[in-house]
């Protein structure tokens, strides 16, 4: 019988995506928890600098690597290293991500490859390397997956993103039950709007995203988004109250349940938003 991990003080964590956003506020927050460090992101510059802010803040990192995690065999690699200095780890948390939107007759093989391969090829990478290990060890520990709002709803326009998130949300409710007889604990974020550097760079097919239209709307979102640092301490809470679902927002999880007890009024609501942005494309694209 393992005690449930309650906290991630004095554990030795992974965690992806740290050079900005949900993944950088996380490690300085598990930092700041008395958490052991092992970071990765595929920006050397924004990593590099979560390190240093880390290390000024008296935080320990035991190592820190940039990398693809679309890459399998780095990601072995990097594993091995891990392994080979510091043993096995009790948290792994995947977070980092990418995002890019788009009607099907917009979107490109680019974007739904791309979207398939970093946002759910990534995690699965991730897992292959450093879960097996963590059974082996005997000790339990948390995996930590973050999916998203739009692994839950339909939203308008995100297919390509939808099918990596809904794919990461399905791998976890498995892997929920799965690891638990090791326990292993598994959790699914599922984070609503988050201003994060995603929401300046994400890639609409086939919409001039400069369009004053298009920027008055992320504005809005931003002015309505949580910030990293919000959504980090939610999921360090997450952990520690044993929760399969983080949510980040009470719209999302008001969403959830509504979508579910109410199925027939979803589909005509998802099915007005559709029409409603296909309005805001037809629009942006005419001018």
């Amino acid at each position: 019988m393992h005690d449930r991990l309650k906290s991630v003080s004095g554990k030795k964590v992974l965690i992806t995506g740290a050079a900005s956003g949900i993944g950088r506020a996380t490690a300085l927050a598990a930092a700041r928890e008395g958490a052991e460090l092992v970071l990765t992101d595929i920006a050397a510059d924004g990593l590099a600098d979560t390190v240093r802010v880390i290390g000024d803040d008296g935080g320990k990192v035991l190592l820190a690597r940039d990398l693809d995690l679309t890459d399998y065999d780095a990601v072995t690699a990097f594993a091995t290293e891990v392994h080979d200095r510091h043993g096995s780890l009790d948290v792994v948390m995947n977070i980092a991500g990418t995002s890019a939107w788009g009607t099907v007759e917009n979107l490109e093989h680019r974007h739904w490859r791309r979207m398939v391969d970093v946002n759910l090829m990534g995690p699965i990478h991730v897992i292959e390397n450093f879960v097996p290990p963590m059974v082996r060890a005997g000790r339990g520990g948390a995996l930590v997956n973050v999916s998203s709002a739009a692994g839950l709803l339909a939203f308008p326009w995100h297919a390509a993103y939808s099918a990596s998130k809904f794919g990461v949300r399905g791998l976890s409710e498995v892997l929920r039950f799965d690891l638990a007889r090791h326990g292993i604990s598994v959790r699914l974020v599922v984070p609503g709007a988050v201003d994060t550097p995603l929401v300046r760079s994400v890639e609409i097919a086939g919409v001039n995203q400069d369009d004053p239209r298009i920027q008055r709307y992320i504005k809005q979102f931003q002015r309505h988004a949580k910030t990293p640092e919000q959504v980090a301490a939610i999921i360090l809470r997450g952990i520690e109250r044993n929760r399969f679902l983080v949510h980040t927002s009470f719209d999302v999880r008001f969403g959830y349940w509504w979508a579910r007890k109410f199925a027939w009024p979803y589909e005509i609501v998802m099915r007005k938003a559709n029409d409603g942005f296909d309005s805001i494309y037809q629009r942006v694209t005419r001018s």
